[in-house]
């Protein structure tokens, strides 16, 4: 299907939205040229947005269209824009659809032949993984991990192999565990943590997980994490040095915990490797 997002004023149309992630003056002015025209804007939440329209004195009719409405709205957006309605859709920060509502009612009306167009600005992902320092291409962006542990780890199973930067977003009342999920499933690996982009208390945090684990973290965060890098334990005779650790005293779990942070090696997976070579010999 081909449609022309700009071939008719007289039809109606949906604007996706950018607005700022944390300062207020870094949206286009086409955004704001939009906002003030379209005939409603649908907002994730509709005080989080009358903070933005009123700094830009835009007074254009608002409604919510957020997780738990979203299906109830469908019907009467498609309506409305079937009419000859625009509208913008914004979410309280950022681009919508990304880990924001509005891929499912973007879905329906291209379906339908409807008009859809995207008005760019702000990404908190994009803009955390350009400061972050860790290589930016080729990426793949993931979004919020499941809440629940078992799932979360899941998840990170599933991207453990993954060699593209991997890009998250998390809230601060769940990084730490997050982090510890990290360690766990994807080995000690270097990361960046960005907090507040753009914001006053805007902050840079690198370094690798177990360093990184129990510090205190507060507000927007996305986590950026290396990707995987080519198996090192082949490349080093872990065997051996496991071997001088527990000649030395140490419990085989604890030898195989100092290696395996001694070289950024995921400890499950030294530990696997090290008892099926000790079975093979």
């Amino acid at each position: 299907m081909r449609i022309k997002s700009f071939d008719d004023d007289s039809k109606g149309i949906l604007y996706l939205v950018a607005t700022p992630i944390g300062n207020l003056k870094d949206i286009t002015f086409r955004a704001l040229e939009i906002l003030k025209e379209v005939d409603k804007i649908y907002a994730e939440d509709t005080r989080t947005s009358k903070t933005l329209l009123s700094y830009y004195n835009i007074e254009t009719k608002l409604e919510s269209y957020h997780e738990f409405n979203q299906e109830l709205k469908e019907d009467k957006i498609i309506t409305e824009i079937e009419n000859g309605m625009h509208i913008a859709l914004i979410s309280d920060a950022g681009l919508p659809v990304i880990s924001d509502p509005g891929y499912k009612i973007a879905s329906a009306l291209i379906k339908k032949g409807l008009r859809v167009s995207t008005i760019p600005g702000p990404s908190a992902g994009i803009s955390a993984l350009i400061k972050s320092g860790i290589a930016p291409m080729p990426y793949l962006f993931y979004g919020f991990l499941d809440a629940k542990e078992a799932k979360k780890k899941e998840e990170l199973n599933e991207l453990k192999y993954e060699k593209s930067t991997l890009v998250f977003y998390e809230a601060p009342h769940r990084i730490n565990k997050t982090l510890e999920a990290m360690l766990e499933v994807l080995g000690n690996r270097f990361i960046s943590i960005e907090r507040e982009i753009t914001k006053l208390h805007e902050e840079h945090i690198d370094g690798y997980i177990k360093d990184l684990i129990d510090l205190e973290y507060k507000g927007e965060i996305v986590i950026i994490v290396e990707g995987y890098k080519e198996d090192k334990i082949k490349d080093i005779n872990y065997i051996e040095q496991i071997d001088n650790l527990i000649n030395k005293g140490y419990k085989l779990s604890l030898a195989v915990k100092e290696i395996s942070n001694m070289y950024n090696l995921n400890r499950n997976e030294l530990y696997k490797k090290y008892l099926d070579n000790k079975e093979d010999n």
